[in-house]
Formats: structure tokens, C-alpha cells, sequence
């Protein structure tokens, strides 16, 4: 039987890459190949390695870092009202929380909470049942429960029993970076407020056009001696060596997991020498 026009196509390839020219060609080529590959991974290896012992200006973390501990003020007011301060939870792990008096304390224990992502919406992320967003400001029960007689949403009225009875509301947060200022800036993004040090923030609801008012001086005193008490407190580490020194003049050496606490106040007792001379 004749062989088909496709079976001798196939036939002349098959030829043709068996040729001289072809097995002359194939070793450099391959090998080639392979050399560009194995040059390209090392550059590239060697391009991680100063990328990681070198980061750029750019990669380095924003403040507040892990390690960092900052304290700021706690507000939240609806219809003009000033709610109750939220309760205290020993047991959240997460960077933010809230002490006595309403202060927030921030000691960021991951990225979730530090840097760029030290806002106010994480705080409300991490503190149970609080929800804080551009449309609704629900506030927990002290056992972290949803509360509905303290969840408010855009459009809501205010009850007739408050400042603002019948008016409409809106959800919106002031804060107030420092001390000396005085006229807070006004946003219903949580997470475009970054938190700092000194911080004042009011979570509200209120009717539009109303300045919501500023954390109370008993939370702003708790704050600032917060940060007092934090300042006052120097510690120092080198190497296997940690060096605690506090205003109260207590030093505390930390070498190699021993803990030796020496006390301000040193007493240095004398040794009673008696002389005996010989008779004669």
C-alpha cells in the first residue's frame, strides 16, 4: 500500500531531526539553557538575601510598633448624652483596651493592631459586642452582649427623653489629637482615625450639625497619669542583661532568668573586730 502524503511528511521530520546538523547543535543549546537558568536563581537569591539584611526606609514599621504602649481617651455619647464607661476585660488579648475611668490602652501584640492599622475601627474590632462603623454605633452590655437599647443607627430618632428628642441622628466621630486642641475634627470613617498618644475620641449619635463634646477631665486625668506612670519607667537591655529603673529608686537586674532586686535604700553594717593581747 502507498504510503499517504502524511506519512512521508512525517517521515522527512523524523529524518531531518536525526541529522548531523541537528545532534552538532543540541548539547550547546541545552546546556546553554541550563546555564542562564542556574545564573538567573542565584542572582535572584542573592537579591532576597540583601533585600532582607538591607529592607528599605519605605518597609520599616510605622509607630506605633509592637512594644510600643500608648493611652488615650474614651467618649461615647448619644442625643446629646454621655453613656456609661465601657467595662474593663482582663481577659482580651488583643493590642487595645480599656482601663479604668475609660482610657484605652494600646500595647499592639500583632499587625492587626499596630502601625497604619492602629485605628479606631480596630479598636472597635477587638473590644467585644462594640460595633463602630459609618451607619450604626452599638454599645455592649458589660458583659459584651448586643444591647439594643444602646445600638443606633443612621436615621434613628432620639428618644423624646433626651436633649435632642424627636431630631434625627447620625453616627460620627470627633477626636482630638492633643491637649491643646480645642475644635476636634469630625469623620464617620473609624478607620480613618489613627490612633496616638494623648488621644481624644467620642464615639457619637447625634443629630447633624452637633459638635459632639470631649472625653470628661476625670478620664483625661486617668489618661494622662497613665502616661506618667509609663514614662517614669525607663528600661534598658543589653544583651542577656535587662536593667529596670523606676523614679521610685527601685533597680531590677535581669541576667540569664535571674531576677536580684536591690532597694533604694542601703544599709551597711560593720563587722565588730576585738583585739585580744597576750599576757607577759
Amino acid at each position: 500500500m502507498a504510503k499517504s502524503a502524511t506519512g512521508k511528511w512525517v517521515s522527512r521530520v523524523g529524518s531531518a531531526g536525526g541529522g548531523k546538523a541537528y545532534k552538532k547543535t543540541r548539547p550547546s543549546n541545552y546546556y546553554g539553557i541550563i546555564l542562564v537558568i542556574v545564573v538567573l536563581g542565584l542572582v535572584a537569591t542573592a537579591l532576597a538575601r540583601y533585600d532582607y539584611q538591607h529592607p528599605s526606609k519605605g518597609a520599616k514599621g510605622v509607630a506605633p510598633a509592637i512594644g510600643t504602649t500608648w493611652y488615650g481617651a474614651l467618649s461615647i455619647e448619644a442625643c446629646g448624652k454621655q453613656l456609661p464607661y465601657l467595662t474593663t476585660d482582663p481577659t482580651n488579648s488583643g493590642g487595645f483596651k480599656v482601663e479604668t475611668d475609660n482610657v484605652i490602652k494600646l500595647d499592639p501584640v500583632s499587625a492587626a493592631d499596630s502601625g497604619a492599622n492602629a485605628t479606631l475601627a480596630q479598636f472597635a474590632n477587638e473590644f467585644p459586642g462594640l460595633i463602630a462603623s459609618s451607619v450604626e454605633l452599638a454599645i455592649p452590655t458589660s458583659t459584651g452582649t448586643a444591647n439594643s437599647a444602646t445600638t443606633y443607627r443612621n436615621g434613628q430618632s432620639c428618644p423624646s427623653t433626651s436633649k435632642y428628642a424627636g431630631q434625627t441622628g447620625q453616627v460620627e466621630y470627633a477626636y482630638w489629637t492633643s491637649l491643646s486642641q480645642t475644635k476636634p475634627v469630625i469623620t464617620t470613617n473609624p478607620g480613618s482615625i489613627k490612633f496616638a498618644q494623648y488621644l481624644r475620641v467620642t464615639l457619637a449619635f447625634d443629630p447633624k450639625g452637633v459638635t459632639p463634646a470631649p472625653p470628661s477631665q476625670t478620664t483625661v486625668n486617668a489618661m494622662s497619669s497613665s502616661i506618667i506612670a509609663s514614662v517614669n519607667t525607663t528600661t534598658t537591655t543589653v544583651g542577656a542583661v535587662t536593667t529596670t529603673t523606676t523614679l521610685a529608686g527601685t533597680t531590677t537586674t535581669t541576667l540569664a532568668g535571674t531576677t536580684t532586686t536591690v532597694p533604694a535604700t542601703t544599709t551597711t553594717t560593720s563587722a565588730k573586730t576585738t583585739t585580744t593581747t597576750a599576757k607577759g
